[in-house]
């Protein structure tokens, strides 16, 4: 389950009634796109400047790798939830991290050399890890992992639940590393038999409690949890590595079961029509490592789209959605826009615009037709990550943060989590962050789960070396054609990958 130091439950039922009362928004002077039915959008995918020479994006993407580089346990290669605060470690954000290094080794950030050291030392002690069913002392049990772990030993933190998920996203960065270092090395052999046996232990058929859904996860002490993986949310890559797996995989009526509940996410929102899901990051994490462009499950081709153009939809419904401003938060506009699960600035009801309004920490908030939950939080990776979906419209977005907030907001890592400019109540203990004059709340963390698909992200976008490597591991192949999915680079026999960063 997505989630950062821990959910915060503290009022949204009040914010949330606040939030849905917005009403719909519409989609401005934007022209319909003659190219694709039933798309709004101002101008072409095409971005006039090099991909590769544009110096704001190569800055961004090198200082948000440096979060991964810098802050990971170099004793044992597990990624901090978040940054400089005081953290354990997340599993997912290890995933991303993994995922980070093979855009680090591309880019030139570090040697190959340097990355495949680093990989391997983080396979090597996940592999060692204990598991079982003990209530400590372990790691995960049958293969998947708890969510966050003990940053010096590896073990379970606290009671935290062992995620289906989180495993997930781990195994998206292993996957890749598994297939980026390919050459005949006995280290990169080694990275490549690691990722296989944590990979091929996982008992995925264990996870379907309710046959044939997948549990959200398990606990020792009281068993699975109470929720499956329902589509549509950041599940996707999850039923596609359960398919796909060589040892333990589930049965393709479980991504049936995955679509049934569809019908309840398509609809109309900010002058787009899309499967929906309100925290942005939902239409971002299994893009990381898939590429869906020209791919196309049963769904998917009974509506004539991919889940590409459905993620950009949701992109440019976002935009629209600040633009509309319709709760008249303070900074809303065509640049500055994003909701995801982000941190914020406190749990409390103060009176904003003459009315009572509900705000939080650590929340989902959320931008989509079965779901709106606001409290005039922007986070940056809910734009920045959708880079590759709508260059045209992210790009000014990433200029405009760097101007608007300067370094009070872009700092060593890149940006800071999140923004309030309407939160500036100096008499509200905050959890994080901080108030700065004529600005508003600013997030003083970093978090790993926020971090990792702006790396990712912004290297598909300019060299789609995480797509096109993911493409060759037959794994995702398989998984992807037992869910159903045809078409596209599916069609075409597996490729060689072409680095730009060769060196050793």
């Amino acid at each position: 389950m997505r989630k950062a130091a821990r959910p915060h439950t503290l009022l949204w039922t009040a914010l949330a009634m606040i939030a849905t009362t917005a009403p719909p928004i519409a989609s401005g002077s934007e022209a319909p796109n003659p190219d694709v039915a039933n798309v709004v959008v101002e101008r072409s995918r095409s971005v006039a400047p090099d991909r590769d020479a544009d110096p704001v994006l190569n800055n961004l993407e090198r200082r948000t790798f440096r979060y991964f580089w810098n802050t990971t346990n170099r004793q044992n290669g597990l990624v901090p939830d978040r940054y400089p605060s005081p953290s354990f470690s997340s599993i997912a954000a290890t995933g991303f991290g993994l995922t980070a290094y093979v855009a680090g080794a591309e880019r030139g950030y570090v040697s190959r050399t340097q990355a495949r050291l680093r990989v391997l030392r983080t396979l090597r002690f996940l592999e060692q890890l204990p598991q079982g069913p003990d209530e400590t002392g372990v790691a995960g049990y049958k293969g998947f992992f708890y969510h966050f772990l003990d940053m010096q030993t590896g073990h379970r933190y606290q009671t935290t639940e062992l995620s289906t998920v989180d495993t997930a996203l781990l195994l998206g960065g292993v996957l890749l590393c598994q297939t980026y270092f390919d050459r005949d090395h006995a280290q990169e052999r080694e990275i490549r038999e690691i990722a296989d046996r944590i990979y091929g232990r996982v008992d995925w058929v264990w996870s379907q409690n309710r046959p044939p859904i997948i549990s959200h996860g398990w606990r020792p002490e009281t068993g699975f949890l109470r929720h499956d993986w329902r589509g549509y949310n950041e599940a996707m890559l999850l039923y596609i590595l359960a398919l796909g797996s060589p040892t333990h995989p589930v049965e393709p009526d479980a991504w049936k079961e995955w679509l049934r509940t569809y019908k309840n996410h398509w609809g109309e929102f900010g002058g787009q029509e899309f499967l929906s899901f309100g925290p942005h990051f939902g239409h971002q994490y299994s893009h990381v490592w898939i590429d869906f462009r020209g791919i196309q499950d049963e769904f998917m081709r009974s509506k004539g789209i991919d889940y590409f153009e459905n993620s950009r939809r949701a992109t440019y419904a976002q935009r629209a959605y600040a633009i509309e401003n319709p709760m008249r938060w303070r900074g809303y506009d065509s640049e500055i826009w994003g909701l995801s699960a982000s941190d914020g600035p406190a749990d409390t009801v103060q009176i904003f615009n003459n009315e009572e309004r509900g705000f939080f920490t650590y929340a989902a908030r959320a931008a989509a037709a079965p779901q709106l939950v606001d409290d005039g939080t922007i986070a940056p990776t809910a734009a920045v990550a959708s880079i590759a979906f709508a260059p045209e419209i992210v790009i000014p977005t990433i200029r405009a943060f760097r101007a608007r907030f300067g370094e009070n907001l872009y700092q060593r890592y890149g940006f800071l989590d999140s923004v309030n400019q309407s939160f500036t109540f100096t008499d509200v203990p905050l959890r994080h962050g901080r108030i700065v004059e004529g600005l508003g709340w600013i997030a003083g963390d970093y978090l790993g789960i926020d971090q990792g698909p702006i790396v990712a992200m912004i290297e598909n976008y300019r060299s789609e070396v995480i797509w096109r490597t993911m493409q060759r591991n037959p794994y995702i192949r398989r998984g992807l054609e037992r869910a159903g999915f045809t078409g596209g680079w599916l069609s075409q026999p597996t490729a060689p990958v072409t680095t730009t960063n060769p060196g050793s």
